[in-house]
C-alpha cells in the first residue's frame, strides 16, 4: 500500500511539474508568437501619421516580448518613387525603431517586398478561383463607367456586388466556352472575391470594440489587377497570414476595409488565426478639421516628415530632424498624440513608454496636431540634453571650454539647439545700433557714470569670471551710490545692443575682457555724442 501511495505522490508531483512546464511553455509562445508590421508604401516622405503608427506597433511589440516587421508594399509600381524605401528605413532608425525582421534585416518568411512576392499571391487567387470563391472580371473601364452613370441617373450609387456581377462581363456570366476563349485571346481581365450576397461580418477592434457590416454594402473588391499584381487587400491578408502576423495596428482609414479582410480570411480558412485589429484615430490639422496633409504643413510653416524629403521636382518638404527637433521629443509628442497613460506624466523615456504603453488607452477620436505642443517637448529634452554633446554637434568651431559655457548660457532660451549657434554669433558681433527706446529712457548721468567707472575697473580683474565681473560692478557702483538695478539695462544695451537677453555676466565672461572693453568704450562714445 506504502509503495503504491509512494508512486501516486511522484506521478501527482511529475503531473504538477508537467503542467507547469506546459503553462510556462504557453506563456512563452504568448509572448513570442506576437508579431505586428509595419507595411509603408515607396511613394514619397514618410507621412508623420505613419511614423505614429510605426511607434505603437513598436511599443506593443517590445511590450509584449514580440517582434516588429518591415514590408514595403510596393505593389503599386506606377506610384513607385526612387529613394523612398531608404528614406523609410533611416526614418524609423531616426526615431529609435529597430526592426527584427523584414527589409533591410532579412529573416524566415523573405522576400518582404510585395513586388518580389507576385507568384506567392498568384498562387492564392488561383486558389479562390477554383474554389469559386473568385471570379474572372473583363470590363472595361468605359463599360464600368457607363454602368455608374446608368445607377447615378436613377439617384443611386454603383457597386460591383453579387446583383451587378449577373449583368457585367465575368466568368460568372461567361459561358465556358466564351470564357476559356477570352484567357486564351489574352484579354484583359481584373480577378474580384465573390462577397456573400446575405451575410454579416463581424470582428473586434481593439480601439473600437465590435464592428459589424453586413455583405449587402459591400463590393467585390478587386484582387489581381489586369498587370498581374495584387490588390493591397490579397496582398496584406496572405502576407500577414504567411508571416504569421498577430496585431494588425493601422489608421482608421483602412477601417471600412477591414470587413473584407475579414472575409478574404474567412475564403481561405484563416479565420482562427486571423491577426487581431486595431484602428488608429486620425491625426487631424491643427484647427481640427480634417486629416493633416502637406498642404497643411506648408502653410503652416512646420513639418509632416520625419525627415526632410526631396521630392522628384527638386522641391524639398520641412523634416522634423533638420528643423531641430530632437527625437526623443518627436517620439514623445507623437505618441501622446491619440494614446494617454492614465495620468499626469508627460515627458517619457522609450523605456518608461514602452512599459507603460496599451492599446487599450488608445481614443477612438481623431487628435489635433498642434506644433506648439511639439515645441514645448523639444524645449523640455533641449533642457536636459548633455551640454558636451551639444557643444559637439552644434558649436564645432569653438574651444572646449568657450562652447560649453555657450551651450550653458542659452540652451534654456531656445527651442531647438541649432538657436544656440545662431545665438552665439549675435554675441559675438559687436553691436551696430542700440535700442533706442531703452536708451531714450535709461541713457542719463548715472549710467553714464556707473558703466564708465566699470569699465575703467575691468583690465584690474585677474580672472575674468562671471561672479568676479559681478563682484566688481557692485563694488564700483557702491562707491558711486548708484544702484544696480538703475544701470543694468543700459549696461545690457551698451554690449549687446538689445536690451533683453540671457544671463549679463556670464556673457561678458565669454565675450571676454578685451571685446567687453572695447564695446563700452564705443557705446560710451556714440550714445554720449547722441545725448
Amino acid at each position: 500500500m506504502r509503495n503504491f501511495t509512494d508512486s501516486l505522490s511522484i506521478l501527482i508531483a511529475q503531473s504538477s511539474l508537467l503542467r507547469a512546464n506546459v503553462n510556462h511553455s504557453k506563456k512563452q509562445m504568448t509572448q513570442q508568437a506576437v508579431r505586428v508590421r509595419f507595411a509603408p508604401s515607396p511613394t514619397g516622405g514618410l507621412h508623420i501619421g505613419g511614423v505614429r503608427t510605426a511607434l505603437y506597433n513598436y511599443l506593443l511589440a517590445k511590450k509584449l516580448g514580440g517582434k516588429m516587421l518591415l514590408r514595403i508594399e510596393d505593389t503599386d509600381q506606377t506610384r513607385f518613387v526612387s529613394g523612398a524605401e531608404e528614406y523609410i528605413i533611416e526614418a524609423l532608425s531616426w526615431v529609435g525603431i529597430t526592426i527584427d525582421e523584414g527589409v533591410g534585416v532579412g529573416g524566415p518568411h523573405e522576400p518582404y517586398r510585395q513586388s518580389e512576392r507576385k507568384e506567392i499571391y498568384q498562387k492564392y487567387s488561383q486558389q479562390l478561383l477554383d474554389e469559386d470563391k473568385a471570379y474572372y472580371a473583363f470590363d472595361t473601364s468605359e463599360e464600368l463607367d457607363a454602368m455608374r452613370q446608368t445607377f447615378e441617373s436613377q439617384g443611386s450609387a454603383f457597386q460591383y456586388n453579387a446583383i451587378t456581377r449577373l449583368k457585367l462581363s465575368n466568368s460568372l456570366t461567361l459561358s465556358p466556352e466564351d470564357l476559356k476563349a477570352k484567357l486564351d485571346a489574352g484579354v484583359p481581365y481584373v480577378i474580384r472575391l465573390k462577397i456573400p450576397a446575405k451575410d454579416e461580418v463581424r470582428f473586434k477592434d481593439l480601439i473600437r470594440d465590435w464592428v459589424h457590416v453586413h455583405t449587402s454594402t459591400l463590393d467585390d473588391k478587386v484582387l489581381m489587377k489586369s498587370d498581374g499584381m495584387p490588390t493591397y487587400h490579397l496582398a496584406n491578408v496572405v502576407d500577414d497570414h504567411l508571416m504569421e502576423i498577430s496585431h494588425v495596428i493601422r489608421g482608421e482609414e483602412w477601417l471600412p476595409s477591414a470587413p473584407m479582410h475579414v472575409l478574404l480570411y474567412r475564403a481561405f480558412g484563416w479565420e482562427s488565426t486571423m491577426p487581431q485589429f486595431a484602428h488608429l484615430p486620425l491625426l487631424l490639422k491643427p484647427e481640427g478639421n480634417g486629416k493633416l496633409s502637406k498642404r497643411d504643413g506648408d502653410l503652416g510653416g512646420f513639418p509632416i516628415f520625419p525627415l526632410e524629403w526631396t521630392n522628384p521636382d527638386g522641391s524639398k518638404a520641412k523634416g522634423f530632424r533638420e528643423e531641430g527637433y530632437l527625437k526623443e521629443a518627436m517620439v514623445n509628442f507623437l505618441v501622446l498624440l491619440g494614446w494617454n497613460p492614465g495620468t499626469e506624466q508627460e515627458l517619457f523615456s522609450m523605456e518608461e513608454l514602452i512599459e507603460t504603453f496599451t492599446l487599450e488607452r488608445i481614443n477612438k477620436s481623431g487628435a489635433k496636431f498642434d506644433i506648439n505642443k511639439a515645441k514645448w517637448f523639444n524645449q523640455q529634452y533641449l533642457k536636459n540634453y548633455p551640454d558636451e554633446d551639444l557643444a559637439r554637434m552644434y558649436l564645432p568651431n569653438y574651444e572646449t571650454d568657450t562652447a560649453l559655457k555657450i551651450v550653458h548660457l542659452f540652451k534654456e532660451r531656445v527651442t531647438f539647439p541649432q538657436e544656440i549657434g545662431e545665438e552665439a554669433t549675435a554675441l559675438f558681433a559687436t553691436p551696430e545700433t542700440y535700442d533706442e527706446a531703452i536708451v531714450a529712457a535709461k541713457w542719463n548721468d548715472d549710467a553714464k557714470r556707473g558703466i564708465t567707472a566699470f569699465k575703467d575697473a575691468l583690465p584690474s580683474i585677474e580672472n575674468f569670471l562671471a561672479e568676479d565681473i559681478k563682484h566688481t560692478l557692485h563694488e564700483e557702483l557702491e562707491k558711486l551710490g548708484i544702484k544696480m538695478g538703475k544701470i543694468m539695462q543700459m549696461l545690457r544695451v551698451a554690449l549687446t545692443g538689445a536690451g533683453a537677453g540671457p544671463d549679463l555676466m556670464l556673457s561678458m565672461e565669454i565675450i571676454g575682457k578685451k571685446e567687453v572693453i572695447a564695446r563700452l568704450e564705443k557705446a560710451i562714445l556714440q550714445l554720449t555724442v547722441i545725448s
